[in-house]
């Protein structure tokens, strides 16, 4: 590149996926007629062929996610183990639910529920048993599974990024099975892919948001409705993206988050109290436990003995929707989790957002069947079968100040576009660099361009008929890389399990070794906070010497030791063992404000805060939060001897597994 114009592109990425995406849109758009029928027959095929591995794929996603949750892996956390969470809990999942799925609740919370009511899979359609069959469905395509697949992804990204230092791309699952030959043209294959799936999943959503903008708009202003509309809109909105994507992800991404968040929270509130209130409240009870006593059938049911092609258009185009989303919201909930453990970072991925949707669809999707059901409201019905854009539009009809709510739902749905926009462009700007994060403006610009791009010329292909077979076809491979991704996460999980158990064995009297000196020299170390400059003379001057003094004793048995000192204050002793872990000996100095019980009222009357440090001891998996400070030099020595026995009692557990995950 020339001089001004910086890139961090990784090109045997980069460009293979700028090139299909290219050929994909010129073909869209030259030849539209075509292109929707391959579309669609494409879809056909694989749901014919293929709906049995979506179906059990997505199973084993859940299951596995939820096993991790409830295991002994859930302590472990994404990063290491000093690390604390950037982001509050509400900024946290602010943002990963408006990447996650903000648009499709906006989309289907109406016109889901009211199409299954009338056109059950099976069985007599505008029933009380289709009602209830129907919000079963849509929590079903809605729930855990969908969040399960987001969570997988994100887990091992932020687990093999955060935890062992691996570029943040979806190469990096693939370490534990593959090694360094993620970072070659198997790599390079799995992040192309990872690159067209999020394009094409959050195009087919930004489809859907700008049909239903489309329809808000005509409803409230009389625009006309049609491709050309749709596609300036597009334009537009994809404009306001670039402009978000351009301020990044605190700058703009998180506070719109917080935005979709509120405005979601007052639709919700309104729909709920101007509603039938206790009856809605009833139904959430009744379609929770409706839910969970059927998911395991629902969950692996192919229709096989009802010759009906709902499968196709219903489950298995949820199932590759997520699937086709899940780099991209994967990624990104993985860059907003760093610091988090497993567990916390599953309960609040899975079971947080997964509340939240229980709710918004039993309000809107029970109101609606409530409207049809109790209140006359058959029109309802068909608007939302003529045009299921129109479904949430009709619906607030229903109700006071529906100009308002509407022109409310508008503005909500234009924030979920901007947010999957610009987030869809900061992950792909991720992936194409080769899991760098700092790239140039003008990288993310191009991104958020090409999704409104691609979104347009599959709108002009085929509208929502392209969009869903578009998910459908990139989501298969993706799926074979996500069951590879769940057996190198668990196999990366079970090493670092077993390393945990070893740290705790032979567990040295006083801990770190008897320390020298009487009982009084003793409690001197305890009461005195040593300052910045003295804390560092012992790190540079005493922990050295006797990282020395263990290595000199190590190479009379032929190992390599190296041994390092930081001017800042760090130093490091590292062995290594060919083609096994390496053990690694660090002592950091930690600089602090002094706590206020650290001297007594009468010497520090103002309780002044003075900077104290400590020499604080990090193994391969993080800071051990004990400080060495005052030690002598076979104090010190023992310590390391006694990590250094701890880590060949790891090596000698995991010695028949041969592992290839780096702990650095």
């Amino acid at each position: 590149m020339e001089q001004g114009f910086k890139s961090t592109l990784l090109k045997p990425v980069f460009f293979p996926s700028v090139l299909i995406l290219g050929l994909l849109v010129l073909y869209a758009i030259s030849m539209p007629t075509h292109a929707g029928e391959l579309f669609s027959a494409t879809k056909e095929f694989i749901a014919q062929k293929f709906g049995w591995f979506y179906m059990l794929s997505v199973g084993i996603f859940t299951l596995f996610i939820i096993f991790l949750a409830v295991s002994p892996y859930g302590r472990f956390k994404l990063g290491p183990d000093q690390s604390k969470p950037a982001y509050s809990y509400l900024s946290w999942f602010a943002m990963l639910f408006s990447a996650g799925m903000g648009i499709g609740l906006m989309f289907w919370s109406v016109a889901e529920p009211l199409m299954h009511y009338t056109s059950p899979p099976v069985g007599e359609g505008s029933t009380v048993e289709a009602a209830r069959e129907a919000m079963r469905i849509t929590f079903f395509h809605w729930g855990l599974h969908a969040w399960s697949i987001y969570a997988v992804v994100g887990l091992v990204l932020a687990y093999f990024s955060f935890r062992h230092g691996l570029p943040l791309s979806i190469r990096s699952a693939l370490y534990p099975l593959i090694g360094e030959r993620i970072y070659g043209g198997i790599g390079h294959s799995v992040d192309t892919i990872a690159v067209l799936g999020t394009i094409l999943g959050v195009a087919t959503s930004l489809g859907f948001g700008v049909l239903q903008i489309n329809s808000g708009l005509n409803y409230l202003f009389d625009v006309p409705v049609g491709i050309t509309t749709q596609v300036i809109l597009i334009a537009l909105i994809t404009s306001i993206a670039t402009v978000s994507v351009v301020l990044g992800l605190d700058g703009g991404i998180k506070r719109l988050s917080e935005l979709n968040l509120y405005l979601a929270g007052l639709l919700l509130l309104f729909v709920l109290l101007a509603g039938p209130t206790f009856f809605l409240l009833s139904a959430l009870v009744q379609n929770v436990g409706a839910y969970l006593s059927g998911v395991v059938f629902m969950t692996f049911n192919q229709y096989v003995y009802d010759s009906t092609p709902w499968l196709g258009w219903w489950t298995l185009f949820y199932w590759a929707w997520w699937i086709a989303w899940a780099p991209f919201v994967g990624m990104f909930i993985a860059r907003v989790s760093r610091g988090r453990t497993i567990r916390e970072f599953i309960a609040g991925v899975l079971f947080v957002p997964v509340g939240f949707t229980f709710v918004w669809m039993t309000i809107f999707g029970n109101s609606a069947l409530d409207v049809i059901m109790n209140k006359g409201g058959d029109a309802l019905s068909s608007a939302v079968s003529s045009d299921v854009s129109t479904a949430l539009f009709q619906f607030l009809e229903h109700f006071p100040f529906s100009g308002i709510t509407s022109i409310l739902a508008v503005l909500l749905v234009i924030t979920f576009f901007v947010t999957s926009s610009d987030s869809g462009s900061l992950v792909v700007d991720t992936i194409t660099s080769g899991g760098k994060e700092n790239n140039p403006v003008w990288q993310r610009i191009f991104w958020a361009l090409l999704e409104g791009v691609v979104a347009a010329a599959l709108l002009i292909a085929g509208g929502l008929g392209a969009l869903q077979s578009a998910s459908i076809v990139i989501a298969l491979p993706f799926a074979f890389i996500m069951l590879i991704a769940c057996w190198g996460l668990f196999r990366a999980l079970y090493l670092e399990g077993i390393r945990y158990e070893s740290l705790q064995h032979h567990m040295n009297a006083g801990r770190h070794g008897k320390i020298s000196g009487t009982w009084q020299s003793r409690l001197g170390r305890l009461i005195v906070f040593s300052a910045v400059p003295e804390t560092k003379r012992f790190i540079q001057e005493d922990v050295v010497k006797a990282m020395h003094a263990v290595k000199e004793e190590l190479e009379k048995f032929q190992w390599h030791v190296d041994v390092s000192y930081d001017p800042k204050g760090v130093a490091l002793l590292r062995v290594e063992h060919s083609g096994d872990f390496d053990f690694s000996y660090e002592v950091r100095l930690k600089s602090q404000d002094t706590p206020t019980y650290a001297f007594p009222e009468s010497v520090n009357p103002l309780k002044e805060q003075k900077k104290y440090a400590r020499a604080e001891v990090y193994l391969q998996d993080g800071n051990k939060a004990y400080d060495i400070y005052g030690y002598d030099e076979d104090v010190i020595a023992t310590d390391i001897i006694d990590q250094f026995e701890k880590h060949r009692h790891f090596l000698h557990n995991t010695s028949s597994l041969n592992p290839a995950i780096p702990i650095e």
